[in-house]
């Protein structure tokens, strides 16, 4: 049973893995590629060569990427970069594959769905779509390789943050523009910078909702005299556990149970009708947190440091 149930999550992460780098490829195809918008990223630096040179998308991509993972792979090891592998793979077919179904004008250009003068908002629905993407393939356990392996081979070896790093190596991509003569005078290289920085601001702001909003948890505090029945149900439909706390009331000076049940944020109307349904004047608190780890929410994802780890016994 626990070998079916790890072949279908192993199944499923590769499932939505493919739909966030189809996500991704349209919107570079459909929304930044037409109107030359530049990016961070090893596909960002891919479309600046094609911009400047012609050179095709996905070549570009997909050369950068198997030289970092052929960098990389002593380092990282195959568990981490196997997933990558497949979103190279994958990600480079379907740039070509959306570059090949966009229609061209007769200038053999890339047609500018939104028209003309639509750059800025052309920026924004591309660069929602391609945060969305990749909170997808992040939240199943993928990556699409490029400056995500660079930052995780300089956090192996040195104390940097993996944001860090990936600010760091996004500027200069995006920086190289002003060096780039094909892009036209200063202010036409400037245009295209403050256009990337754009699309750094907007590509992490929406990965970082996409993400948080999946994992966003609650927290109720419920008083009820039929706190056994409430935990019961709530244990079993809900399939949460549920801490029972002892507590006093000031004014009264009797002795009350306390329910302590976390959730996740989707599952809060669920636990409200189980404890109307039950007792309809109970007293319940609910509130937002930060983050919830542990069985049946986020694993804890730290790094112990060597003397911690020589701690372990």
């Amino acid at each position: 049973m626990m070998d079916k149930r790890m072949i279908w999550n192993e199944v499923k992460d590769y499932i939505f893995i493919t739909m966030g780098l189809v996500m991704y490829a349209t919107a570079w195809c459909m929304f930044l590629l037409p109107y030359e918008i530049v990016s961070g990223g090893v596909t960002g630096l891919s479309a600046i060569i094609l911009y400047a040179t012609g050179f095709p998308l996905q070549n570009s991509y997909f050369i950068f990427n198997a030289i970092l993972l052929v960098v990389a792979l002593k380092v990282l090891g195959w568990k981490f970069l196997i997933k990558t592998i497949y979103a190279t793979f994958m990600l480079s077919f379907f740039l070509w594959l959306g570059q090949e179904i966009m229609p061209t004008g007769a200038d053999g250009h890339p047609v500018k769905i939104l028209g003309e003068g639509q750059d800025f908002m052309s920026l924004i629905i591309g660069c929602t779509f391609i945060g969305s993407s990749l909170a997808i393939v992040f939240l199943n356990n993928g990556s699409t390789g490029g400056t995500d392996i660079i930052a995780a081979v300089v956090n192996k070896y040195f104390n940097m943050s993996l944001g860090r790093v990936l600010i760091v190596v996004d500027l200069l991509i995006i920086g190289s523009c002003l060096f780039i003569p094909q892009f036209g005078d200063g202010v036409q290289r400037m245009h295209k910078v403050v256009f990337g920085l754009c699309t750094m601001v907007i590509d992490n702001f929406m990965l970082d909702y996409v993400m948080n909003a999946r994992r966003e948890s609650v927290q109720f505090f419920i008083f009820s005299r039929k706190y056994k029945e409430i935990a019961e149900v709530v244990a079993t439909e809900i399939g949460h556990g549920v801490t029972l706390l002892n507590g006093q009331g000031w004014y009264t000076g009797q002795d009350l149970k306390v329910l302590c049940v976390l959730a996740k944020k989707r599952e809060s109307t669920s636990i409200f009708r189980i404890v109307k349904m039950i007792d309809p004047s109970a007293f319940v608190s609910q509130s937002s947190v930060i983050g919830v780890y542990g069985e049946g929410f986020d694993t804890i994802k730290v790094r112990l440091k060597k003397q911690e780890e020589g701690m372990k016994v």
